[in-house]
């Protein structure tokens, strides 16, 4: 009897944990094909194919990651346990969340299928059904596990940090864009692992999806807000009582306000953030976002829309003040170095063989970084200077001899002349027609042009290098 009731229970777990033909239905493979811009030489891009999963949500939408459709110039989903490819396209994406909602152009695709329904955030040893189209086979893949934790990581997609459910479901690529399932009801997105791990990989938590979802409501996508501030954990008890801390507060200082982010003339270098919308913020920088379970403090600003209000509760000059803080400004506005660009093609100017560029994160590559080149990335933008301007290489020719080998020289001022953006500065070249221009860096180097025969060169230098356009389009 013993033994029979051991098959019994066995076999209800491994019930337990299968998916419904039902499920499997709504779970789909995307076809993708990309072209790619190729940042440190904007002239060139390269061609891609990948696959990712996806699964039916209300609406005629199939939900996936933002990085299964980044530069997608042709998209195809099939259903599961069939053949036929449907011709797809892009309704929303949310880079900073790596969400994306596609639909096909023949609807008769949905048809039989039922929408999937977005579940609560589970909890830590929960089990999880991860669904999806990974490498190793064709057909459906569905690979069991639990919960192991729910904290921020950082989206490797879009380098933010967010909450996220770590899985140790098997999650491989062609996974991605993949749903978790609890109950029936998507969790979360499959996104990413850790290569050379012991089974852990990570879902956008359906906190984040909903938020994606909501975000959409109006037809555009604006993404997660931020206060746009430099902080500090006040886990020392020396800097706690440095900032007239009582024994029953806690919190986090801010050492900085980005001169145009939603905080500035609002909050101030040295006050110390002691609630986010009620919550109080751990001296580690923590919040509790259920019972017993806390992570970043920012999780409170996370949750809000653009155009919502955080509510702050601070300690400036020892006194308790209670401070409101619109969220209206995206972050690309407040750094220096533009956040990394999806969808579009590089911004540039060849003149003379000198290619400029602004800087984005795409050149900031994380396989080659600088020191010169990283160090820019925590700089704010500021009303004087909102863009950093930078001359990525040289196509060598007679007329820039002797600077061939110059390479991201940060352009700082034109003929003595400090610049605002990259447009300042490419209509202060093109206005001029004669003399000489000079451009320096911080450091007083200087690349000097000699005008006319810049102007003079610059048509046989691209036709040298095989360079049809001398300028991006959204400069023509």
């Amino acid at each position: 009897m013993r033994i029979i009731l051991t098959i019994f229970l066995l076999a209800s777990t491994i019930f337990a944990q299968s998916l419904s033909p039902e499920i499997k239905e709504a779970v789909v493979k995307i076809y993708s094909s990309a072209k790619v811009p190729n940042f440190n030489k904007p002239w060139v891009s390269s061609n891609t194919r990948s696959s990712g999963s996806g699964a039916v949500i209300d609406g005629n939408l199939i939900l996936t990651n933002a990085h299964v459709v980044s530069n997608a110039t042709f998209l195809e989903v099939q259903k599961y346990n069939s053949a036929k490819r449907y011709i797809a396209k892009v309704v929303a994406v949310c880079h900073s969340c790596d969400l994306a909602l596609i639909t096909t152009e023949d609807k008769s695709f949905f048809k039989g299928i039922k929408p999937l329904k977005i579940g609560d955030l589970p909890y830590p040893d929960q089990k999880i059904l991860v669904a999806g189209y990974p490498m190793g086979g064709s057909t459906l893949s569905v690979t069991s596990g639990i919960v192991s934790r729910i904290e921020h990581q950082t989206y490797v997609h879009s380098g933010e940090s967010l909450l996220a459910i770590q899985v140790d479901a098997a999650i491989n690529p062609g996974n991605s864009g993949g749903p978790g399932i609890i109950d029936g009801k998507i969790v979360g997105v499959a996104m990413q692992g850790i290569t050379m791990s012991q089974n852990i990989g990570y879902l956008v938590p359906s906190v984040m999806i909903k938020h994606f979802l909501k975000d959409f409501k109006d037809g555009k996508v604006d993404g997660i807000p931020e206060l746009q501030v430099l902080i500090s954990t006040l886990e020392n008890p020396a800097i706690k009582r440095y900032y007239g801390l009582k024994d029953n507060q806690t919190g986090i200082v801010i050492n900085k306000v980005l001169p145009l982010g939603n905080s500035a003339g609002i909050l101030k270098s040295g006050d110390v953030i002691l609630e986010i919308n009620g919550k109080k913020v751990q001296d580690d920088g923590t919040i509790e976002f259920r019972k017993n379970e806390f992570t970043s403090a920012k999780y409170a600003i996370d949750l809000l829309q653009f155009g919502d209000t955080a509510h702050l509760k601070i300690l400036r000059d020892k006194k308790v003040l209670n401070v409101d803080v619109p969220l209206k400004i995206k972050s690309d506005k407040v750094w220096l170095v533009k956040l990394y660009k999806y969808d579009v093609d590089p911004t540039y100017f060849i003149y003379d063989g000198y290619v400029f560029s602004p800087l984005v994160e795409n050149i900031v590559d994380k396989k080659q970084r600088n020191c010169s080149l990283t160090s820019l990335l925590q700089v704010p933008a500021t009303k004087d200077k909102q863009e950093q301007v930078v001359m990525l290489g040289v196509l060598p020719d007679r007329s820039n001899r002797g600077n061939q080998d110059l390479s991201y020289f940060m352009v700082d001022k034109v003929d003595g002349k400090k610049i605002k953006d990259f447009k300042e500065f490419y209509n202060i070249v093109k206005s001029k027609k004669d003399g000489f221009l000079v451009l320096s860096n911080k450091f007083n180097k200087e690349i000097v042009i000699d005008v006319k025969e810049a102007l003079k060169r610059n048509r046989k230098i691209l036709d040298m290098y095989n360079i049809q356009y001398g300028k991006s389009k959204d400069l023509k």
